[in-house]
């Protein structure tokens, strides 16, 4: 289970921290990338950072230089520093969790969180 939070309203140019908790028995969080993606209203959801467990981070170009994503693989969360937003920044920001084997495929959403820049 993937648990965001951090979501509100902010201004233009103001900054936000999402962090998504991950929990459950047979969830081995330090296997699985984890990743951010976000869906504005109508629009596709759409990639916005990841971060496998040895911490390499990729970033969408649209958010590149003012977002951070962060892991901690002992307390299984991740996070997601957001800097310097700007309108369309707005949308429901998600949480993802993505392990791929031989023969076995998880893929873990969490519920989203709304973050909304007012300008």
């Amino acid at each position: 289970q993937l648990v965001e939070s951090g979501g509100g309203v902010v201004q233009a140019g103001g900054s936000l921290r999402l962090s998504c908790a991950a929990s459950g028995n047979t969830f081995t969080f330090n296997t699985y990338v984890m990743y951010w993606y976000r869906q504005a209203p109508g629009k596709q959801r759409e990639f916005v950072a990841s971060i496998p467990s040895d911490h390499t981070t990729n970033y969408a170009d649209s958010v590149k230089g003012r977002f951070t994503i962060s892991r901690d693989n002992a307390k299984a969360t991740v996070d997601l520093q957001m800097n310097n937003l700007n309108s369309e920044d707005t949308a429901v920001y998600y949480c993802n969790a993505y392990r791929k084997r031989v023969g076995d495929r998880r893929d873990y959403w969490g519920q989203g969180t709304q973050v909304t820049v007012s300008s």
